[in-house]
Parts: structure tokens; sequence; C-alpha cells
């Protein structure tokens, strides 16, 4: 497990954003071998994609042979509702790079039969070779996807009842009105992620300190569900200095050390034009 700390959201976002590209540049995709990405959405991951899109639009970076799955969305919100997670992924993101609109996997929150869709997820990531990356961001409350409090740490696809936490965080997004807001959703389980080659868990703001503190220095507990992924062998936890308020001062210097010391860490952009 690793924890990357930097200054503020923009450089957190943009560290993030340069990882994923490196790792998609290095794995040099093509017809015959696709990068497999999971993909969040919510607030926090719009400083990345915004940087990514960049990256694309400047000639570094292409989604030509990539296969993206999306953590969740709603049960019951329209496809075109403008907060559904398909909405959110195609205006914050894949309508301004050169992915496959076939190779863009979102769950869908209106099929006849939840259950089939939930296992013809599973289905999907498995024949596309499992996940190589999987991002992802968390709850106040220490959810990852929609795991909440007290999910099962092996869970699978599936759908989850929200927790009122989750859904008084959400309404900001339906002009505060909680009868507007989604109370079930379609989820990535704890354990789809944790199949994934590697992990990088997106955390920032006062408000997400408390549960990267119960993320990184307390033992994995299915209350705290991010928790889990202390024992995932290839994990990055990627914060703002926010973030870290909770912690320890020893927890954070010990991570700020071990940046300085993997310097590819503080800035891993190498110059992608020379590996294309």
């Amino acid at each position: 497990m690793r924890l990357v700390i930097l200054d503020n959201y923009d450089l957190a976002s943009e560290w993030a954003a340069k990882y994923i590209c490196n790792c998609i540049v290095k794995f040099k995709p093509g017809q015959d071998r696709y990068f497999s990405l999971g993909l969040p959405t919510g607030s926090t991951p719009l400083g990345c994609y915004k940087k990514l899109i960049e990256y694309h639009k400047s000639g570094n970076l292409s989604f030509k042979y990539v296969k993206t799955f999306n953590m969740d969305e709603y049960v019951g919100l329209p496809r075109n509702h403008p907060e559904s997670y398909h909405s959110y992924m195609w205006n914050n993101f894949f309508k301004h790079v050169d992915i496959d609109p076939n190779n863009a996997h979102i769950l869908d929150g209106n099929a006849e039969d939840l259950q089939a869709e939930c296992d013809a997820f599973e289905k999907k990531i498995k024949e596309a070779g499992g996940i190589d990356l999987f991002v992802g961001g968390i709850g106040p409350d220490g959810h990852i996807a929609f795991n909440e409090p007290g999910s099962s740490l092996v869970s699978r696809t599936r759908l989850k009842t929200l927790a009122m936490d989750t859904i008084l965080a959400n309404a900001k997004y339906f002009d505060g009105d909680l009868s507007k807001v989604p109370t079930m959703a379609l989820t990535v389980g704890v354990g789809t992620v944790m199949d994934a080659r590697e992990v990088m868990i997106l955390i920032t703001g006062a408000h997400k300190a408390f549960a990267l503190y119960k993320a990184i220095e307390e033992g994995v507990n299915h209350m705290w569900t991010v928790s889990a992924f202390q024992q995932h062998p290839r994990t990055i936890f990627v914060c703002d200095e926010d973030a870290t308020l909770e912690l320890r001062v020893k927890t954070v210097k010990y991570f700020k050390g071990l940046m300085h010391v993997h310097n590819k860490l503080v800035d891993p952009l190498y110059s992608m034009t020379e590996e294309n």
C-alpha cells in the first residue's frame, strides 16, 4: 500500500491522471491487447478526467484500445437524466476522447432483470481479462462505489440500498430535494475491485479526512469498506493535504519521505512521446 500526498486538489488530480496515462502508455494497448480501466463518478475524479482529456487532445494519450468499466449506476433513473452516471461519464469524459462507445461499459439501472445485469457485468470484466487498473473514490463514511458500511468485503456486482448518509450527500445533485434522490443502485462489489491488478483510490478534502484515517491507520473493517484495500498487493491512495488532517503526524511524514525517495512517484509522467 502506498499513500501519495499532494498539496491540493488540483495537484492530486494531475498526479492521478499522469499515473493513469503512464499505465496505459506503458501497456502499449493494441487491437489484440486492450487495457481495462475501472472508473468512478462523483466530484472527486472530475479534475483527473479534465487532465486525461488534455493528454488526449495533445496527442499523448489514446483510448482507442481501452475498455472501461464504471463502478456503479442509479436504479430507476433514466439514462439521459443529467444526474445519471451514463450522462456524467459521457459529458465529463467519454465524448471528449476517442474511446469506442462499445468499449465503455456502464451498468444499466433500468434493466428488466437487475441481477442478470450485474452477472453480465462481471462476465464482461472476466472476458476482458480482468481490470488492469481500477480507479475509485470514496464517501465520507468510507464507502467505495456503493458498497455502504456493512457490505461484504468479498462482494460482487449487485443491487444495493443506499445509506441515508449517501442519500443526503447526493441531494446536492438533485436540487437538495431528498425525494428526487435514488435510493438504490447497481454497484461493483469490494471483491470485484479487489480482483483488479492495481487499485488507485482518490481521497480529497477535509470532509474525507476521517475516512482516510480509517482506510490506512486502522484495521480492515467492513464498516469502512475502503479499508479492505490495505490487503491488496498494489494499492495507491492519492490525497491532498486537507484529507490528511486526521492522520498521525508520523504517518504523514513517513509517506512523504517515501515520495522523496521514489522520485517517479512525485511526478510519474515520463516523456510519453518517447514511448509511443
